[in-house]
């Protein structure tokens, strides 16, 4: 399944994942914005590893949030949010 967002700041989020079970895997992040350090994506698409497939906008949002304030290091998100993925999230979904 694939979703797309385009923020308010014209940067385009995509979210490739597959729905088993009711849970989201195989979760893939992508998307023309920048990320410092690079390696927090994989942190942001692990947070919807196991998320289930009903859960909402805020919940996959919140789920990403929390993962990044884990990595113990400044996480800098230049022209998306975590509402931005968890929305994309939402559009592969439905």
């Amino acid at each position: 399944m694939h979703g797309e967002y385009k923020t308010p700041g014209g940067k385009l989020v995509q979210v490739d994942l597959d729905v088993v079970d009711g849970r989201l895997q195989n979760v893939r992040v992508t998307g023309d914005f920048f990320l410092e350090p690079p390696e927090a994506l994989e942190i942001i698409a692990g947070a919807l590893e196991g998320a289930p497939s009903n859960a909402s906008e805020d919940e996959l949002a919140c789920r990403i949030a929390q993962a990044l304030k884990r990595l113990h290091q400044p996480v800098e998100l230049l022209g998306f949010s975590p509402e931005a993925v968890a929305r994309a999230a939402r559009r592969a979904i439905s």
